[in-house]
């Protein structure tokens, strides 16, 4: 069995970060009308006392060549990210990926205590003991101590920068974990 990669979709896939007006090389630009992102938007808007402005689609930037890089990592691949089932919907099919299993966050958000990212505990529980990369922007060290702690086979848990996305050097990282003697 092949350890999974868990990958978040804002940051590693989308760097949200970057320049506003200056994509990223090899990005696309895609305008995305999700169901989530529509409803939060009108929520907005009807705070602001705007309940009739239409909702302007989110401005999503992907790089079509991560779709086959990916499935060509030795990984089983999962969705780890708030999209939820959206990245399944809207991301996958704009990277060549195929249906992929999602991991669905409590609701409420639980906080962790010592600085622990909130998706951690989840992800943890989620991968039930199977050796796991996880790539996402918000991972800190005391995400990765409590990993340790707390998941009984081999983790990493690899930060991307928002304002890059996902590098040729992740996925050299990503693909010499997988081989490691030591890692999965």
């Amino acid at each position: 069995m092949q350890p999974l990669l868990l990958l978040d979709v804002d940051g590693p896939l989308n760097p949200y970060a970057a320049k506003p007006h200056r994509r990223p090389a090899g990005y696309e630009t895609h305008r995305l009308l999700t169901p989530h992102w529509e409803a939060a938007e009108r929520a907005r808007l009807r705070a602001y006392g705007l309940p009739d402005k239409p909702v302007k689609p989110l401005r999503v930037w992907l790089n079509p060549d991560h779709g086959p890089a990916l499935a060509a990592l030795p990984f089983d691949l999962a969705w780890a990210t708030t999209w939820e089932t959206e990245a399944r919907e809207f991301v996958a099919p704009l990277l060549g990926l195929p249906e992929l299993p999602v991991i669905t966050w409590p609701d409420p958000r639980p906080q962790p205590e010592g600085g622990v990212f909130w998706k951690t505990p989840a992800i943890v529980s989620w991968a039930q003991g199977r050796p796991f990369a996880w790539v996402d922007d918000e991972i800190t060290d005391a995400d990765r101590t409590w990993v340790a702690t707390h998941h009984p086979g081999p983790a990493l848990l690899h930060r991307i920068d928002p304002r890059v996305g996902l590098t040729t050097a992740d996925f050299t990282t990503l693909a010499d974990w997988a081989a490691e003697p030591s890692g999965p």
